[in-house]
């Protein structure tokens, strides 16, 4: 299972990895998220760790795997047969505006079964993740 959303944001790339990399404040503005606990201190980096609460689903500890500051982070949950990766990407547009890319990708013996019972789920949570995210950089957008 592998399921991609991407949104331009009229806000620039700073104010939005901001938003992004603050994942404890994900409940903020997004109901896809109930809780986020960093079970590390600072700031989101590489190996930073966070134990996230979501309707529907089971709490899970997310890993991060790959880190670009003000750019990209990825990171991990594994379970028995199935680890699931979620990709975020803030790219720079013209005009101090932004591409936020998301992806949620699941591999392993059990993806299928996985995909078969939360694909639509996964794919409403990505979709939601991306329009509230937009919703709340432009909100916040500072005013000329």
């Amino acid at each position: 299972m592998r399921f991609q959303v991407t949104e331009e944001i009229a806000a620039a790339p700073e104010q939005v990895w901001a938003v992004l990399a603050d994942v404890e404040h994900w409940p903020d503005w997004t109901p896809t998220m109930t809780s986020v606990r960093r079970l590390d201190e600072g700031p989101l980096g590489p190996a930073s760790a966070a134990e996230i609460r979501q309707p529907k689903l089971p709490k899970t500890v997310w890993r991060v795997t790959r880190f670009e500051p003000g750019r990209r982070f990825e990171w991990a949950a594994g379970g028995p047969g199935v680890t699931t990766r979620g990709d975020h990407v803030v790219e720079p547009l013209d005009d101090g505006r932004s591409r936020v890319t998301l992806e949620i990708a699941t591999v392993g013996a059990l993806a299928g079964v996985l995909s078969l019972l939360l694909g639509s789920l996964t794919r409403r949570y990505v979709s939601l993740e991306a329009s509230s995210l937009k919703r709340r950089c432009e909100a916040a957008r500072p005013t000329r």
